[in-house]
């Protein structure tokens, strides 16, 4: 399995995206192996094994018994005699998600799939799996949103926010299978469409009341602050309507991104859409007035 596109550990991201709801994707899953493939992995394992300095003898049993199984057991030589025909499945975890309890739902041994016939367990490898499993991997940019003022503002005083079309686009992953005889991949792409405004207070007021705002005809959200439209109410921001005293205010600006697939053979559709959020201290401080 091969990722690319923006992935974790690609650079220029902040961390992957959140699905809405109760969905989550697969925290393992079977991938095909040749004859050919399996083979050597469990000899290699076993010679490891065996001959590692100090190690357990029920390491040893275990790593014996389980190579005895498909070499002189219930499979010949690993069917070699038969390689043309099929390939062994095998159950593989998400390296950063291991400890996961969905992560153990994956527990079946090695077993012989014939050709054409499709593996009788759940989260066998697919392009909409491969797709699912793309989605884990995304890496959304670092984006903050740009407020006006920028630093502190102050109480009544409209705040305007707004995310640039250049730092707030699309992002794709593909993930690719090509192991026994299998060369599928999947490409999920997120797309961002609204942001959400939470002030940190029950104080304040946002814009619109929602605080959900659109996507621009043009990919921005928002509209940037410029010289004249101090007057104007802001199509994206907020209003706090008290001091944050000696302190701040945590305003958690949260994206909504869209998620969509296409894979091999024409396949393709919609996968829940994610959320990535970020918070960002904001100074409020009372508009200050002389009396004469």
């Amino acid at each position: 399995m091969t990722y690319s596109g923006s992935t974790k550990g690609s650079g220029g991201g902040s961390r992957g995206v959140t699905p809405v709801g109760d969905w989550t994707p697969p925290a393992c899953w079977y991938e095909p192996r040749s004859a050919e493939e399996f083979a050597k992995y469990v000899e290699d394992m076993f010679t490891e094994t065996v001959n590692t300095p100090g190690q357990h003898s029920y390491a040893k049993t275990s790593v014996g018994m389980f190579r005895d199984e498909y070499k002189d057991g219930t499979y010949k030589n690993y069917n070699l005699d038969e390689k043309d025909e099929g390939n062994f499945w095998v159950a593989v975890q998400d390296e950063d998600r291991w400890m996961e309890p969905e992560a153990q739902l994956c527990d079946e041994p090695p077993f012989w799939v014939e050709n054409g016939d499709a593996p009788p367990v759940r989260n066998a490898v697919t392009p909409q799996v491969l797709a699912e499993l793309a989605y884990n991997q995304i890496q959304l940019p670092a984006t903050e949103v740009t407020l006006a003022p920028a630093e502190t503002t102050k109480v009544n005083l409209p705040t305007w926010a707004w995310l640039d079309r250049a730092t707030f686009k699309e992002v794709s992953v593909t993930a690719q299978l090509n192991a026994g005889g299998f060369n599928i991949q999947a490409t999920t792409t997120a797309r961002p469409v609204s942001l959400r405004l939470e002030p940190g207070t029950a104080d304040a007021e946002t814009y619109p009341a929602s605080g959900e705002c659109a996507l621009n005809d043009d990919g921005s959200i928002g509209e940037p602050y410029a010289k004249g439209k101090a007057d104007r109410t802001p199509p994206c921001g907020l209003k706090y309507l008290r001091s944050s005293g000696n302190g701040t205010f945590g305003l958690q600006a949260t994206v909504t991104w869209e998620i969509t697939w296409t894979g091999s053979g024409g396949t393709g559709g919609d996968l829940p859409a994610g959320t990535f959020g970020a918070d960002q201290a904001v100074t409020v401080q009372e508009i200050q007035s002389v009396n004469r």
